[in-house]
């Protein structure tokens, strides 16, 4: 089944993220480009709350079907960026199911669930975006140790640091109506899913790489980005942006040198929208 829904590109919202994430990036004026991967802060999850899982994640959206499994997760996401989205505009979101794979892991059944997005202005497709949760059992005991990448930090020809505080996990929350009990609600996040702390938005970690990326891009315009978180990212720590010359890849490294996330980036040099 395809979810359509359509909305505006509205300023106040677009200066809700920039006010609180991009300070320091001009404030967007009527008909500007909202920059790439700030269509994550668009179409923000509107299911009844009946439909929401107890984790506070949707059940049941029209989207997927319903998986019984407790615990679901953003694993990444895959963009390309054909045409830019302008304050003001009319944008309209089709979503629909994309591949489902179900896996027998270390610690039980795996589901990995894919949503294909569509982005249209007039008519027009400026955006397609593939999104990859996985859905997965009762936290069982510690999470997998991550992967250390100390090499990451030495190597990178620019960095950025990120600390973000609960205040920020409740802004981007309350930006694109993230129910998600992990970012709020430290006993659940701790007792029931076995994480250390609240944990950092996926989606947040991808915009603040894009962002990263396209200060150090030189003008260029960025045509696609691909995204795969890999270990958890908590709430007030230090997370490092680590990015190449020409930055087209960046790696989110925790305070342990631990990899959080990984960024692929392409840019065109047309210049930026």
């Amino acid at each position: 089944m395809t979810v359509v829904r359509t909305q505006a590109v509205d300023a106040a919202h677009a200066e809700g993220y920039r006010g609180t994430f991009a300070a320091g990036q001009s404030p967007l004026t009527a008909s500007g480009a909202l920059p790439p991967a700030w269509e994550g802060i668009l179409f923000p999850f509107a299911v009844p709350f009946a439909d929401l899982r107890p984790d506070g994640t949707p059940a049941r959206d029209g989207i997927l079907p319903e998986i019984d499994l407790p615990r679901r997760m953003y694993a990444g996401e895959d963009t390309v960026f054909e045409a830019p989205l302008r304050i003001g505009d009319d944008v309209t979101q089709a979503a629909r199911a994309g591949t489902l794979t179900e896996k027998s892991g270390a610690r039980g059944r795996l589901v990995f669930a894919d949503i294909e997005r569509t982005f249209a202005v007039g008519g027009r497709v400026v955006a397609r975006s593939t999104w990859h949760d996985v859905f997965l059992g009762a936290a069982d005991g510690p999470p997998r140790p991550p992967r250390i990448d100390s090499a990451a930090v030495a190597d990178a020809d620019w960095i950025e640091l990120v600390h973000l505080d609960a205040r920020y996990l409740f802004r981007f929350s309350a930006l694109t109506g993230n129910t998600h009990l992990v970012h709020y609600d430290r006993r659940w996040a701790q007792d029931v899913e076995g994480l250390a702390d609240l944990l950092v938005h996926g989606p947040l970690l991808r915009i603040l790489m894009a962002d990263a990326a396209r200060r150090h891009a030189g003008g260029r315009r960025m045509t696609a980005l691909s995204v795969r978180m890999t270990a958890p990212a908590f709430v007030d720590t230090d997370i490092r942006l680590c990015g190449s010359a020409e930055a087209s890849r960046v790696l989110a490294v925790g305070p342990g040198d631990e990899v959080l996330a990984t960024a692929e980036i392409a840019f065109s040099d047309a210049g930026a929208f």
